[in-house]
């Protein structure tokens, strides 16, 4: 009984002795206040998320993870806007592998076609080296520049319901992807996708037919935001904006993918996915590869300049001055105020590595559809901070070794 009694009285003492681990981010936060304060002092303002993991190696050169958040919350919602392509990429490259068809590649000729409301269909693609649409060209152009089409594509090859249930399958649990961008589709009409058809030269090498999806993904409570939106004719609706209907996708579930497709060795079987070598070398190549390197598509460079979509460490600047030692490995996304980035930042020549998944909400006046969102005056030079300020912590960081990031060195278009 004394020896019970005594273990009662120092295993407390013991927990209390424990020191909370500081939080790094909030640190380089709160050493820039002349850069985040505005942000930090009207949390329900700007609803920022961040979430900063640094990277050490063990001596076999295997990724060591520690991560950092502010204000990250799977319950509070924002809109994901195009950070839902990336999911999507590596899916229709599992599920090609996963049919284990012979004949059938990302590269093989994908035709769709049209058989529900509002359905379209596609037989070329004049972007393409060989002008005709394939999966691996709508995913090099996902991740080069974030085109629409490109994923609504894919959206129409995997369906609605395998795209959730995969997902949820890995542990991916806090997203919803139930809709193509930008195409204003109803309920019932992104419920059903397009009757698709791979073709080769000596004919047809899989079909499948237009898939209606049964299962219902929605939130647990209706989703209402703002104080009013432009509706038809321009026309201001003084009520919320209904989100309870678009994409989720939670900031942790955004890092854990990118994590998954960067790290796959250290990661646990269930969350990775069905990817061959080249898969992954396919995705590392194009989602660090700059808009002006692309030989097809070829980008004018007025429109998809060097950092295009590229906001951690640049935000909107348009100025050529890339250094050549540092990659961005992300996918970003902006649509009704909000504004994203998931990235993985090395540079290759001092040996930082680390990774950024993070939300900020630019919409001051709460209304939607106006166009009016302040993403050049609060999103992109958040994200161009914010990354830079991480990126000088990190050059300073100890580390116990310097990494080999040889795996990451990409041979580009141009």
């Amino acid at each position: 009984m004394k020896k019970n009694s005594l273990l009662l009285i120092f295993l407390p003492l013991f927990t209390f002795a424990q020191k909370a681990r500081p939080n790094q981010l909030l640190e380089i936060l709160n050493n820039r206040k002349d850069l985040f304060g505005n942000i930090m002092e009207n949390p329900d303002l700007y609803e920022a998320q961040i979430l900063y993991t640094q990277i050490d190696r063990d001596a076999q050169n295997k990724p060591i993870f520690r991560s950092f958040e502010y204000q990250v919350d799977a319950k509070h919602y924002f809109y994901p806007a195009s950070t839902v392509k990336f999911p999507a990429s590596i899916l229709a490259l599992e599920k090609i592998n996963n049919l284990k068809i012979k004949g059938l590649s990302k590269s093989t000729m994908m035709l769709t076609g049209a058989e529900y409301e509002q359905h379209t269909s596609v037989d070329k693609d004049s972007t393409s080296a060989n002008g005709l649409p394939s999966i691996e060209h709508y995913v090099k152009k996902i991740l080069m520049v974030s085109d629409n089409d490109a994923y609504n594509r894919l959206y129409e090859f995997l369906g609605q319901g395998y795209i959730n249930e995969k997902l949820y399958e890995k542990g991916y649990k806090d997203l919803r992807l139930v809709h193509r961008l930008e195409v204003g589709m109803n309920l019932e009409q992104n419920r059903r996708t397009n009757p698709i058809k791979f073709m080769d030269e000596k004919g047809l090498v899989y079909e499948q037919a237009m898939q209606t999806n049964d299962k219902k993904f929605e939130p647990n409570a209706p989703i209402l935001r703002g104080k009013g939106y432009l509706g038809a004719n321009d026309k201001l609706i003084e009520k919320p904006f209904d989100f309870t209907n678009k994409n989720y996708f939670s900031i942790q579930n955004q890092q854990d993918i990118l994590k998954a497709v960067m790290f796959p060795e250290v990661i646990p079987a269930k969350k990775r996915f069905n990817l061959s070598p080249s898969d992954y070398q396919f995705l590392y190549k194009y989602m660090s590869q700059l808009p002006t390197e692309s030989t097809f598509p070829t980008y004018p460079p007025e429109e998809y300049w060097t950092t295009y979509c590229k906001f951690l460490m640049f935000g909107s600047q348009k100025e050529d001055i890339w250094p050549k030692n540092i990659r961005i490995f992300n996918k970003v996304g902006d649509a009704y105020g909000f504004l994203l980035d998931n990235a993985y930042v090395v540079d290759f020549e001092n040996g930082i590595e680390f990774m950024v998944t993070a939300v900020i909400y630019c919409n001051k006046d709460q209304i939607y559809n106006d166009g009016n969102y302040d993403y050049d005056t609060i999103g992109y030079p958040f994200f161009k901070n914010l990354g830079q300020a991480i990126y000088q912590y990190e050059a300073k960081r100890k580390k116990p070794r310097k990494p080999d990031l040889s795996k990451f060195v990409m041979k580009y278009d141009k």
